[in-house]
């Protein structure tokens, strides 16, 4: 029969070794994302972001404080995509279009990192170029409701492909 001790002591050293698994290393936090400003100009049509309805996005670059700005998620797939642009990304933010006011534009603060949102893809919504736009949305609820409305298919970040952004396949 073993000593009362001895099975205190066996577990307070398993105690000790499953706190010790908990030792790998921490993602670093995420730079908050930011709200554009009359200054923010989008990466790639060099348009002010804030004269466009619709979704938009903000990526940052490590080290970097302040984000590449994007007037339509679509554009933020396509740095995302595009072979010359930067891979290592510290975030990727999109607008939740789940509470849209009536003009189309995302409320603030409504900033969502990209790569946890649901999307929808090849609805009838135009975004503020006028252009097909994936949606983005934080709530499966709200997916619903737009779906209802708008048409098209749900996706996540990994499942958007070249072809439904760049209108061609890479490689």
């Amino acid at each position: 029969m073993r000593h009362p001790l001895a099975r205190g002591a066996a577990t307070a050293l398993l105690a000790l070794v499953l706190l010790g698994c908990d030792k790998a290393p921490k993602s670093a936090a995420l730079p908050p994302p930011q709200e554009p400003t009359a200054e923010s100009i989008a990466h790639f049509c060099n348009m002010g972001v804030l004269e466009h309805s619709g979704p938009k996005g903000q990526i940052f670059l490590p080290g970097k404080p302040e984000p590449i700005w994007f007037a339509s998620v679509r554009d933020v797939f396509a740095f995302t995509m595009l072979p010359e642009e930067p891979k290592n990304l510290a975030a990727i933010y999109v607008n939740d279009m789940g509470e849209t006011s009536g003009d189309g534009h995302a409320p603030r603060d409504s900033w969502i990192e990209a790569r946890r949102a649901w999307f929808v893809a090849g609805s009838d919504y135009r975004g503020g170029m006028g252009a097909s736009e994936i949606v983005p949305f934080s709530d499966q609820a709200a997916v619903a409701r737009f779906l209802a409305v708008h048409g098209g298919r749900l996706l996540r970040f990994d499942a958007v492909n070249a072809r439904e952004i760049l209108g061609y396949e890479l490689g």
